[in-house]
């Protein structure tokens, strides 16, 4: 599985790179501090799986890292995608690195 860190993931914005993020974290948590991906929860990442482009890195965040891994290897294997990434530490590790007070469940 192909990894991506906050650092990068900052780069990348402040860059304005052409990808997608995704937020696999449930909508409360969602609401509460995002970094502007679009929120398909985990749950539903395979019924939802046509909104996941297919023609550029798509970067999948959650929490910690555990749930965005599990939802690139659920679309590797039952979709065959290859443009995604895993968000190592997911939005703990941004709000680490880049914003203190953001609130995070």
């Amino acid at each position: 599985m192909k990894e991506i860190t906050v650092q990068e993931l900052k780069e990348k914005i402040d860059n304005k790179e052409d990808f997608q993020l995704i937020d696999v974290r449930e909508t409360f948590e969602y609401e509460a501090s995002n970094l502007g991906g679009l929120n398909i929860p985990l749950g539903g990442i395979l019924i939802e799986a046509d909104q996941i482009a297919t023609d550029k890195p798509v970067i999948i965040q959650c929490r910690s890292g555990k749930r965005s891994a599990a939802a690139v290897m659920q679309l590797e294997a039952m979709n065959g995608l290859t443009n995604l990434y895993n968000l190592k530490g997911g939005i703990v590790a941004w709000k680490e690195a880049f914003d203190p007070s953001m609130p995070v469940y």
